[in-house]
């Protein structure tokens, strides 16, 4: 019995002492990726992206216990579609030069792991009784969403046709609705976990906003496309931090697991 757990704390220990090395390799790798950037070096950038999308998933495997599938599920998808990003700026697939297949994939898994995100916010969250404690507040997110997903949109259709605009504004939807739910959530739950899903989301919207206007309005601005991604990497540190954290009933103390990397 002495033996079994000595084993065990073994076992943890290397467990921790990964996730540490995980978390080194992954900060240096985020520095590395904005440098590439601002050197407008995408195909590089691109690859440590993937890359680094591939070790965040595993230092939550590794590091956070109390796992949930859908958020799991929300970084399998999102590394997938970096790894797929990264295949088209290794090698030009130009099945049809007048459609682009890969654009439309692409985006839609990116979609696709938003929405997850999306699902995993609704799961013990809910949103009727949110909005009837908060009508006003909810009723401007949804005009404000609206109005921003247009606006923002819009900027595009000089140079998208029908089905690409289409396929930008369901994209821009499901970030502003992430985004508004985030802060939904927050008001209605008021913890730290909420917090950080919220600053997450707002990083994300940032980021998608700015990417926009880097590819159809300032693409000779590189400034743009590196704050693009400086709001990227912003946003999955907060989602890695909320998903070490717990939310608890109101009226009960606010608990925690250990946060060493």
């Amino acid at each position: 019995m002495l033996n079994m757990s000595i084993f065990v704390l073994a076992i943890k220990e290397q467990i921790m002492n990964i996730s540490k090395l995980l978390g080194v390799i992954i900060i240096s790798l985020s520095v590395f990726f904005l440098g590439l950037q601002s050197q407008a070096l995408e195909l590089e950038a691109s690859g440590v992206r993937a890359f680094t999308m591939l070790l965040l998933t595993a230092l939550y495997l590794v590091r956070v216990k109390n796992k949930h599938v859908l958020f799991l599920s929300f970084l399998i998808v999102f590394t997938i579609a970096e790894l797929f990003n990264w295949a088209t700026w290794l090698k030009n697939f130009d099945i049809d030069p007048n459609f682009d297949y890969f654009y439309y994939v692409g985006n839609a898994l990116y979609i696709l792991a938003y929405l997850l995100l999306i699902f995993r916010i609704l799961v013990g969250f809910s949103i009727v009784k949110a909005m009837s404690k908060f009508p006003l507040q909810s009723l401007l997110l949804i005009v404000l969403g609206v109005f921003v997903v247009y606006l923002v949109t819009d900027t595009t259709r000089e140079t998208l046709n029908n089905s690409e605009y289409t396929l930008e504004f369901t994209y821009n939807a499901v970030i502003m609705v992430l985004m508004n739910l985030s802060l939904l959530n927050y008001m209605y739950r008021d913890d730290k976990k909420s917090m950080n899903l919220l600053i997450g989301s707002i990083c994300i919207v940032f980021s998608e906003i700015l990417q926009l206007a880097y590819f159809y309005i300032a693409a000779d601005f590189n400034v743009l496309n590196v704050l693009c991604s400086a709001f990227l990497v912003a946003a999955f540190l907060f989602f890695y931090l909320q998903s070490r954290l717990v939310h608890k009933d109101k009226n009960v103390s606010f608990v925690q697991q250990d946060l060493k990397v």
